[in-house]
């Protein structure tokens, strides 16, 4: 039977559980309901008011995309941006495209997702311990955000960071989220080390605050269909958060 300082913990647990929920759901609904960039604004409704020929029967989500994971995450990855067929079409990140199919396929293999494959908002999909955010929120034309729209867009990006209170790891998919990242941080009045970080697939820094960075190549088509990023490498980064988090979790499956 639990001591009452014990259920008195559980519930004081259970209420900062809540309270970061409702305060992420708050952030999710501005994110959401983003206008801030005309030209953000008229490519994704156009793409989804055109589709693409294999999804024409798909309502398309054709709004800026909120982050998705757990309130107690440890982890934090930060991409790049919205497919313009993937989370534009789906309304969440990472979820419709090849980009996503490789990442959650990972995060599975090493206990951070309940599933290996991310189709849809409705297709079960929870992540454990991990959270995932995007530098900008909308597809952007060319996959190719303009510096005045990933100005726009931190303010996400230092929100999630400053509720995610639990994240020891963070792990960044391509140079442009990196050096996104260090600016976030530098935004947050923390000291970054001298010389700065520099971007590479693989390269761990142990941050001031108690963070450990992670490079990683993205896992777009470009990189994965040349061979620049196999899987074996893209599995060593998220070994790697393991290790650096301490806790075996999940066993990675065979």
């Amino acid at each position: 039977m639990l001591s009452t300082s014990s259920l008195r913990d559980k519930k004081l647990v259970g209420l900062i559980h809540s309270t970061i929920m409702a305060t992420l759901s708050i952030l999710n609904d501005e994110i959401i309901a983003c206008t801030q960039c005309p030209r953000l604004v008229s490519y994704r409704e156009s793409i989804a008011a055109t589709k693409r020929r294999q999804y024409r029967e798909w309502r398309y989500w054709g709004k800026p995309i909120p982050g998705f994971g757990d309130p107690q995450a440890r982890m934090y990855v930060l991409g790049l941006a919205p497919a313009a067929h993937g989370g534009n079409r789906t309304g969440r990140v990472f979820t419709g495209d090849r980009s996503g199919d490789w990442l959650y396929e990972a995060l599975h293999r090493f206990g951070f997702a309940n599933q290996a494959m991310s189709t849809n908002v409705d297709d079960g999909l929870v992540l454990m311990d991990c959270y995932i955010g995007a530098t900008v929120r909308c597809a952007p034309p060319a996959n190719k955000p303009t510096p005045d729209e990933f100005t726009a867009c931190r303010p996400f990006v230092l929100g999630e960071l400053r509720l995610l209170k639990k994240v020891q790891v963070v792990v960044v998919l391509g140079k442009i989220a990196f050096d996104h990242y260090l600016k976030a941080c530098r935004e947050m009045g923390r000291d970054l080390p001298t010389p700065l970080p520099k971007f590479g697939h693989g390269v761990t820094y142990e941050l001031p605050w108690g963070v450990s960075l992670i490079g990683s190549y993205h896992p777009s088509q470009q990189n994965t269909f040349t061979g620049k990023l196999t899987r074996p490498m893209f599995h060593r980064i998220f070994s790697e958060a393991v290790r650096r988090l301490g806790n075996r979790r999940l066993s990675p499956s065979a």
